[in-house]
């Protein structure tokens, strides 16, 4: 495993030794971004709802003033 080190200035923000990556500790954000991501994927699968639901009623409304 790599040791991690400390980057100045930087509280959450660590530098890994093998690769040379810069590796974010901050849970908090991370948690915070998962969350976000999570409502937008909810927020999409209700709109793309609304609109099967908008296009069903449009086609019951066709299907009932023709006959």
């Amino acid at each position: 495993m790599s040791k991690l080190i400390k980057v100045k200035d930087h509280p959450h923000l660590y530098r890994d030794e093998k690769t040379g990556a810069i590796v974010n500790c901050d849970t908090v954000a991370y948690n915070n971004y998962v969350k976000r991501v999570e409502r937008k994927d909810l927020e999409r699968q209700e709109f793309d709802n609304m609109k099967r639901d908008i296009e069903e009623i449009k086609t019951l409304l066709r299907e009932f003033l023709n006959k």
